[in-house]
């Protein structure tokens, strides 16, 4: 309402004034019961007993939930020989049974035999939780008689999730990406050997820049107390050697809980885990367990004196965000910067083409006459 004089201007005053008057003593007439109900349900935005509150100590709230509602995604992959007992450890680490029907090559089939990829994508739900875990297995890893290039159908894959998320992230649509990229890598060490072989030394050395590498002593049960502790100080004699860059867990901040620095220094001191596999309930001691039945007796898979089982699972449930974020920071960001190193710009199938000269002297001189043309557009705009 626009007030055009005077007359105007006092003509609204007494009209507000008059309606105020009838509002009061409608509001007099009211019950104290009304009363209370106006100022409980104005408390609900105030807060008189802390002062100082804002409310943005709730973010992380938000954040949780947003994140709960997502979900969470998580691709792991296994290697090493056939018979190490890949699958078992899968399947026992997430309690599900990824390879229902799969089928053992026989020693002929192995002969010419290459490395094949097989992903397994199952979702599980945890008291609300949602994980999409992706499982990729490498059957076929070292059976050949030569095993020179058994890792290069191994190291194209990898590669070509970072095309794909490289694409994806490069379109028009980006809302809906969906994250393939391999966050860690198992790879099972033979218990049997004195070390590490060539083959593993040579394998870790091609992909420890590509994704996160965490080395896992198959089949600890073969082993004594004193001969896992010595093949395991061996293999990080040899990581260290061989210049092998594994994944290291981070360290507990100051202000964290003396139990999780506690948790952090042990798992730290356990690497490479030395584990055991089985999806066998037996009983031991009046319980059921999961474990392997021996003539001597029975080793416990979730028993921490028996094996380092419960903390290879703990490592990765506790820090799969930290594993997500270095492929993110660091194999990713080294695998998209290589790619601009290279001069090359996305196709509409997602490969990374060259540049022609002609279109590197067009950017050249776009760059050049952006900032006249700029400059030239707002004083046009001025006039």
């Amino acid at each position: 309402m626009f007030v055009r004089n005077k007359e105007h201007t006092w003509l609204l005053v007494e009209c507000w004034a008059s309606h105020a008057t009838q509002w009061c003593s409608r509001f007099e007439d009211c019950n104290s019961t009304l009363l209370f109900f106006l100022f409980s349900q104005q408390g609900q935005f105030t807060n008189p007993e802390t002062p100082g509150y804002v409310g943005f100590a709730n973010l992380p709230n938000q954040v949780h939930r947003k994140s709960v509602k997502k979900g969470f995604e998580f691709t792991l992959m296994v290697v090493g020989e056939s018979g190490l007992g890949k699958s078992t450890l899968i399947n026992s680490l997430f309690l599900t049974d990824l390879y229902p029907e799969r089928v053992i090559p026989g020693a002929a089939e192995k002969i010419e035999r290459t490395v094949q990829i097989e992903a397994s994508t199952v979702e599980i739900e945890e008291r609300g939780v949602k994980l999409r875990l992706t499982v990729v297995d490498t059957p076929g890893y070292g059976d050949a008689i030569n095993s020179q290039d058994c890792f290069s159908t191994i190291i194209s894959y990898i590669d070509d999730q970072f095309e794909r998320y490289l694409h994806d992230e490069s379109g028009l649509n980006r809302r809906h990406i969906v994250d393939n990229r391999v966050h860690c890598c198992f790879y099972f060490i033979s218990p049997l050997g004195h070390g590490l072989k060539p083959l593993d030394v040579q394998f870790m050395k091609a992909i420890h820049n590509k994704v996160n590498v965490v080395p896992v002593i198959a089949k600890a049960d073969t082993l004594t107390l004193r001969e896992r502790e010595r093949l395991k100080r061996r293999i990080l004699d040899e990581i260290d050697e061989h210049g092998i860059k594994i994944y290291h867990l981070p360290d507990a901040e100051s202000d964290e809980d003396e139990d999780f620095k506690e948790q952090t220094r042990i798992l730290k001191a356990s690497i490479p885990f030395a584990v055991v596999g089985s999806n066998q309930q037996i009983e031991a001691k009046g319980k059921k367990v999961r474990g392997r039945l021996y003539p001597w007796g029975v080793v416990e898979v979730e028993n921490p004196e028996h094996n380092d089982f419960l903390k290879l699972r703990t490592m990765l449930i506790t820090h799969m965000q930290d594993l997500q974020e270095v492929t993110q920071d660091l194999h990713y960001e080294n695998f998209r910067s290589e790619r601009l190193k290279r001069g090359g710009r996305l196709s509409s199938h997602g490969y990374i083409l060259p540049l022609s000269p002609a279109y590197v002297l067009v950017c050249q001189l776009a760059s050049l006459h952006l900032p006249h043309l700029k400059r030239h557009s707002s004083d046009k705009n001025i006039q």
